[in-house]
């Protein structure tokens, strides 16, 4: 399968804002199961106006928030998929600058130093944009997430010492929920990254702030640690906004690598209550749009 540049730009523009008007189905039913089982009435009223803030935004096709975030496109390219990687990296960053000139929506990016913003959500750097190959015939898949800053400027790593074993992992997962309280826009994604070396650990939380809700991770030791770690920061009575209940978080993630034998590095990344995420899938019949 040969991919069309232009298509790929145009899917880059599209995606870009798909993901800022439309929630992902995942993240709805996520707000249904915290609605279920909050027992706070102040929760209760907090995850209401969330959710009629869904409603409007997509009833009027507007932005679910004013934050259109860092643009992070992640590209799976699978077997017998003919593409310029160069251009394919070009398309993308044309397509990202677009959406936001066509759509005029604001442009959250800017340059480091001198905050100069050329309010195209484009920079240096950006978008971010990760190539992984997957084992599937003939398939381009590009999913676009737009990475607030109030959910990104809650990062942590920790270079943990080996001999503190699981607790170490656990409490630094804590610690960091803690510290960031209602600056996340509760109920968040926390996402966890334990392995690797310090640069791997940090994107492993990334990954795993924005997967899907309902995936679990496939190493089995690091799904036994979800699952702990969710019952854990859902029982510390942050809530939604920070404002008190039991819903903290839909979900605590976690994935995993292999790391040296004197290390044990742990990331924290979060994802807010909007946590918005578009994909389109290439195939030799067409294309489509999803989550």
């Amino acid at each position: 399968m040969r991919v069309d540049l232009q298509q790929v730009e145009e899917a880059a523009k599209e995606l870009y804002i798909r993901a800022l008007k439309l929630l992902p189905p995942d993240i709805k039913q996520g707000f249904d199961r915290l609605v279920a089982d909050e027992s706070n009435a102040g929760a209760q009223r907090v995850l209401g106006t969330m959710l009629k803030n869904i409603t409007v935004a997509e009833d009027t096709q507007t932005l679910l928030c004013q934050d259109t975030g860092i643009p992070i496109y992640n590209v799976r390219i699978g077997r017998g998929v003919e593409v310029d990687g160069f251009g394919l990296q070009e398309a993308i960053r044309r397509g990202c600058a677009r959406s936001t000139r066509e759509y005029s929506f604001r442009s959250s990016i800017v340059h480091p130093t001198t905050r100069v913003n050329d309010q195209t959500s484009t920079g240096r750097g950006v978008p971010i944009i990760h190539v992984e190959f997957a084992d599937r015939e003939n398939i381009l898949e590009i999913e676009m997430i737009p990475k607030g800053s109030g959910s990104e400027n809650n990062s942590w790593l920790k270079m943990a010492i080996p001999a503190e074993g699981i607790d170490a992992i656990k409490t630094f997962v804590i610690d960091c929920v803690l510290d960031a309280g209602g600056k996340t826009c509760p109920p968040t994604i926390v996402g966890v990254g334990v392995g690797g070396t310090s640069d791997l650990c940090v994107h492993l939380a990334k990954q795993a702030a924005t997967r899907a809700l309902g995936s679990r991770c496939e190493d089995p030791e690091g799904a036994k640690l979800e699952e702990a770690l969710t019952r854990a920061v859902n029982m510390l009575g942050v809530g939604p906004q920070g404002l008190g209940g039991d819903s903290t978080a839909f979900a605590v993630h976690v994935e995993t690598a292999a790391t040296h034998i004197t290390m044990n590095p742990v990331a924290v990344n979060m994802q807010c209550h909007s946590a918005r995420r578009a994909r389109v899938t290439f195939r030799p019949g067409g294309m489509e749009y999803g989550f």
